[in-house]
């Protein structure tokens, strides 16, 4: 039986490694380790189909260095120092450590990654981790902090087709039958842009052709997968689309629709912290000022599911979920520190006006350190006018009320205060 096709058209080296040029591409920092023939431990985060794995297996394979894999699926504290051992008893001293690679790092429990920090700390293994979800939720801070981390990103579209093209090209089956690629934007739209997805929906879309010309068109891709909805996601990962449909159903204020894709996560066995925790970015992200409270009954949920588990843990999800879909809606604070990022990364450290510096010391006071500071405590209403930012970005504005009556009353007071520097 042949192996599939995005088995087939896993890459070998850097070279054939389609995307993530700002890890791997000339010049960048992955790169220059691995050919410099060196490298430290460190961590891939991104989502499914983006190449995490091939990229572990292309290092090792560069460094002629003993490769061990462990799935934290199935892999228990037993097999981690079983794999240590035996990394450390065929480790040679001019050889750079050997590399373990672990799939789905953010299944290891506690305990799992402790078992893995004098091994790391010591360089018996050189750690190489890959997940789907933030690190900082996921991975224990010692382990966390003896790894760099990188980021790799959905491939681009410019990525996928050529990907599309290379398999066409060169793929051993594919390469013997008249294909022509007639239209692209089915398979890109489907494939999220997960490589493997890509290409399973491509193998789908031509298995299902007797013809001796297949001719590939959008309408052609979304019949196939309407026949067949799941064959393209063979790898069970629906999760990233399915969360992605829920989360923007709660942004739209349809709690039916976020309901629907909330029981879906919940039949396909998702983690219950993983839907918690999409309801509270949720909640500051999109709900935000326009009511507060969301963030409270998010993190309330959270707390419940953690204590109650499944199958009741269900409710409170289902009740936040609802409340949050029905709440108004705000990015306002979202929006306010996006741009205050902006700025502070276009405009560099601003020294700190010196009446808001402390001044703990006689020499700081004499260097005028918090001279001419007004304390709002001591005036009428709790505030008096002065500037807080920079001197030169002292009109600098960055939150921006939105029209929902929260806001709108927040919105009041600032102008009530700061007059003009609040108005539309």
């Amino acid at each position: 039986m042949a192996q599939p096709l995005a088995e087939r058209m896993r890459p070998h080296t850097l070279d054939e490694y389609i995307g993530q040029k700002h890890l791997v591409g000339e010049g960048a920092v992955l790169r220059r380790m691995i050919d410099a023939g060196r490298i430290s431990s460190f961590i891939l985060w991104g989502p499914p189909g983006v190449g995490k794995t091939t990229l572990a297996q292309i290092i090792a394979h560069k460094l002629e260095t003993p490769f061990y894999t462990l799935s934290a699926v199935t892999s228990g504290v037993k097999d981690v120092r079983d794999v240590i051992e035996k990394a450390r008893s065929g480790r040679f001293f001019s050889q750079q450590s050997p590399i373990l690679f672990i799939d789905e790092i953010h299944r290891f429990s506690k305990s799992q990654q402790d078992s893995l920090l004098g091994a790391v700390e010591t360089g018996v293994v050189t750690l190489i981790g890959a997940t789907t979800e933030n690190p900082s939720f996921e991975v224990i801070r010692p382990l966390l902090s003896r790894c760099q981390l990188y980021v790799l990103k959905s491939l681009e579209k410019e990525d996928l087709v050529e990907l599309l093209h290379l398999a066409l090209k060169k793929d051993v089956i594919l390469k013997e039958r008249d294909i022509r690629l007639l239209e692209t934007d089915a398979l890109l739209r489907y494939s999220g842009g997960d490589a493997r997805k890509l290409l399973n929906i491509l193998e789908l879309v031509v298995e299902a052709e007797d013809a001796e010309v297949v001719e590939i068109t959008d309408e052609k891709v979304v019949e196939r997968l309407q026949q067949n909805p799941l064959a393209y996601d063979k790898e069970g990962e629906m999760h990233y689309d399915i969360v992605s449909a829920f989360i923007k159903s709660i942004r739209g204020s349809d709690p039916d629709a976020a309901l629907y894709w909330l029981a879906r996560m919940i039949e396909g066995g998702e983690e219950p912290s993983f839907i918690a925790r999409r309801l509270v970015i949720s909640a500051s992200e999109d709900i935000g000022l326009a009511n507060p409270n969301a963030m409270l009954l998010a993190n309330a949920a959270f707390d419940a599911v953690m204590k109650i588990g499944w199958p009741e843990g269900r409710i409170p999800l289902a009740e936040a979920t609802v409340y949050l879909a029905t709440s108004p809606k705000s990015n306002s604070a979202y929006e306010g520190i996006n741009k205050a990022l902006e700025v502070v990364r276009e405009t560099g450290n601003r020294p700190v006006p010196l009446h808001l510096r402390n001044a703990p010391t006689k020499l700081m006071k004499q260097l005028g350190y918090g001279k001419d500071y007004k304390y709002a405590h001591a005036y009428s209403g709790n505030f008096v006018r002065q500037q807080f930012l920079p001197d030169d970005l002292s009109d600098l504005r960055l939150w921006h009320p939105q029209e929902n009556p929260a806001e709108q009353k927040l919105g009041e007071r600032m102008e009530l205060l700061w007059g003009e520097r609040f108005k539309k």
